[in-house]
């Protein structure tokens, strides 16, 4: 089996659940075509580069997977029907990162900063965005 990192963005009119529960949906496809998971992150809603679809927002999810590409390929045929996914990327690694991802340490390190002045970010909605 092969080693990949797949990464997805979502809508952004979907809540956070609902985002949480497509990484699990595609999980379940990985794990049904004899695959495994490794890891999976959900990097939040964050602002795309670009308007896609009428989106300026999106969930952006990473799956760690250990599968065959038969697995991958029929995740991504899924992916590709899903009218909630606007985007998604697999590339094969050599081997997993053991640390968490950058865009997880971003998000730990912009916590902290928040927490540091009393401001809770999810609440006001200011991840990574002006107001």
């Amino acid at each position: 089996m092969a080693l990949y990192e797949c990464v997805f963005i979502a809508r952004q009119d979907l809540s956070q659940t609902q985002a949480e529960s497509l990484i699990g949906k595609f999980e379940k496809v990985i794990k049904d075509n004899d695959g495994k998971i490794a890891n999976n992150e959900y990097w939040g809603l964050r602002p795309l580069a670009y308007i896609i679809k009428k989106n300026k927002r999106g969930h952006y999810a990473m799956l760690n997977v250990d599968a065959p590409s038969a697995a991958i390929q029929e995740m991504e045929r899924q992916m590709r029907f899903d009218e909630n996914v606007i985007r998604f990327l697999s590339i094969r690694v050599d081997a997993f990162k053991k640390e968490p991802s950058i865009m997880m340490n971003q998000r730990n390190k912009e916590a902290e900063i928040a927490a540091e002045f009393g401001v809770n970010l999810e609440k006001e909605g200011a991840t990574n965005e002006t107001k």
